[in-house]
């Protein structure tokens, strides 16, 4: 999922507003209109679970339009979503052809110069799932603790260049190196680990968490390892009140635990997200 993530939620990047769509007309104010309308529309790309994605009936759910229902509620209107795949969706924002977009995007200093983000609401960054009777990875891991041990991890992967780039810092430190047991599937890394040809294994968080719900009482996750990124939603650099608006809302959540407990529902995990200053330097 983390490698799915870093390439899906690159594209946005990718296409300028011009090629894609045409430029509506520019509203005074988004937050009055989406009162006055009674609506609060929404462009999202529901195929990428838990974030956003659709059930049985077809109805879009996730952690991202749990939080987003929530607002509408506080704003005292209903979203209504429209559905297009995630390489529209900044260009499309950037147009007005929508309120603000509600699919999961990673902050990065490049897209802050196109789009405002509201504070985030979640983070992608990895750990190492381990048998739950295995005691060598302590509970906040660092590279070190992971001398000499065996991981598993997804060929081709943002993890397994991430353990690679820890064998670098071992190799300098004299230390023992990882041995990187590269496979084409998380299932075939849980099927690793649970056969011990393998010490633990490296992938996002949620993913991990997802496995955990699948064998309880079988693994443990141990803390955040390596190089992390902010998740958020977005709205145009202008709409400052309706960003206001949502950030606001998301720190209520966060304040009275509700942002947690929809992290623990959706995600496995929980983030101690910030409140501001937390688009990286370029």
């Amino acid at each position: 999922m983390f490698t799915q993530r870093l390439s899906r939620l690159a594209l946005a990047a990718i296409f300028p507003a011009a090629t894609l769509f045409h430029a509506a007309t520019t509203h005074a104010d988004t937050l009055d209109d989406i009162k006055s309308r009674g609506t609060m529309t929404v462009a999202i790309d529901p195929t990428f679970a838990p974030y956003e994605y659709t059930d049985a009936n077809n109805a879009i759910v996730g952690y991202d339009p749990a939080i987003l229902a929530a607002v509408a509620k506080h704003l005292g209107v209903k979203v209504e979503y429209q559905r297009m795949a995630f390489s529209g969706i900044i260009p499309g924002l950037l147009s007005h052809s929508f309120d603000l977009e509600g699919s999961a995007l990673n902050v990065t200093a490049e897209r802050a110069k196109r789009i405002a983000y509201v504070v985030p609401t979640s983070k992608t960054v990895n750990g190492a799932l381990v048998r739950a009777d295995f005691s060598k990875i302590p509970s906040k891991p660092t590279p070190e603790s992971l001398a000499g041990l065996t991981g598993a991890v997804k060929t081709g992967s943002a993890p397994e260049q991430i353990l690679k780039q820890f064998n670098d810092t071992l190799k300098a430190k004299g230390l023992a190196p990882i041995n990187l047991l590269s496979v084409d599937s998380v299932d075939q890394t849980v099927a690793a680990l649970m056969t011990r040809r393998a010490d633990f294994v490296f992938d996002d968080l949620t993913v991990l968490a997802g496995v955990i719900k699948q064998n309880p009482g079988k693994m443990k996750l141990t803390g955040e390892l390596g190089p992390s990124q902010w998740i958020s939603l977005a709205t145009r650099p202008d709409d400052t009140r309706l960003n206001k608006a949502i950030s606001d809302e998301i720190l209520s959540m966060k304040k009275s635990g509700e942002l947690a407990r929809l992290q623990k529902q959706y995600l496995g995990v929980t983030f101690d997200t910030p409140t501001s200053s937390f688009i990286p330097a370029q």
